[in-house]
């Protein structure tokens, strides 16, 4: 299972993408797919076609953890 995620890279602007697992805490890097602009758009200092690129932990200032698609069709409250 894959997340979706908010990298928030120290000095830069935020970074979407996804990863295939949570890092651990011994972790020294992450390894974000697909990375873009929070807008979709490309980022500036990577070249277009990378689909992968590897952060060091000491780099990153915290990861969001964004809802998945299933998680938001779960129902919580009803009221009848």
């Amino acid at each position: 299972m894959s997340y979706s995620v908010i990298l928030h890279v120290a000095g830069e602007a935020a970074i979407l993408g996804e990863v295939d697992e949570l890092p651990k805490p011994t972790d020294n890097i992450v390894t974000i797919l697909n990375p873009r602009q929070r807008d979709g758009k490309d980022l500036h200092y990577i070249d277009n076609n990378v689909v992968k690129v590897i952060w060091p932990i000491a780099k990153i200032s915290f990861i969001e953890i964004l809802e998945s698609a299933d998680e938001e069709k779960i129902i919580g409250f009803v009221r009848e």
